[in-house]
């Protein structure tokens, strides 16, 4: 059973004429990734913006479709809620649908390093000074400062 991006590369190669290399070159990206997002019962994990922008640009359709067919290749929903005179971040909208998917101990993670980063950014007024270590998960400067992780430390 095709996914919702295959189906969506291989409708606009059938309509359009096109192989895979031609969606590569308009695209500006390998002709091994067009042919893999074209074939790929299921997608383990979200492509990466540039891979979405070159599929889009290569198939000539909005990056919002391509994306939102992306998604739900990966199993994740896409869901965006636009206030009157702003746009949608789509980085956002993956990250909401992708925590749905975590494990309560994972979600409990994400949980303590959001509010340790919001607690950092409501304590020096900008968040250019909450520094995260991505391979820990935790607040590099509080660590370095208190030598503690401010998602385990008490409150």
């Amino acid at each position: 059973m095709a996914n919702a991006l295959q189906e969506l590369v291989k409708s606009r190669l059938e309509q359009q004429g096109w192989s895979y290399g031609d969606v590569a070159r308009r695209g500006g990206i390998p002709r091994s990734t067009v042919h893999h997002l074209a074939t790929a019962g299921r997608l383990t994990r979200m492509p990466q913006q540039a891979t979405l922008e070159g599929l889009a640009r290569g198939l000539e359709l909005p990056l919002d479709t391509v994306r939102r067919a992306a998604a739900e290749a990966c199993g994740i929903h896409l869901y965006f809620e636009e206030t009157p005179g702003t746009t949608a971040d789509p980085e956002v909208a993956t990250l909401i649908a992708s925590v749905q998917r975590l494990s309560p101990a994972d979600l409990r993670h994400v949980t303590a390093l959001v509010e340790s980063l919001l607690r950092n950014t409501r304590t020096t007024g900008t968040d250019a000074d909450a520094s995260t270590d991505t391979d820990t998960g935790t607040d590099a400067d509080t660590t370095r400062e208190t030598g503690t992780d401010p998602a385990t430390a008490p409150d």
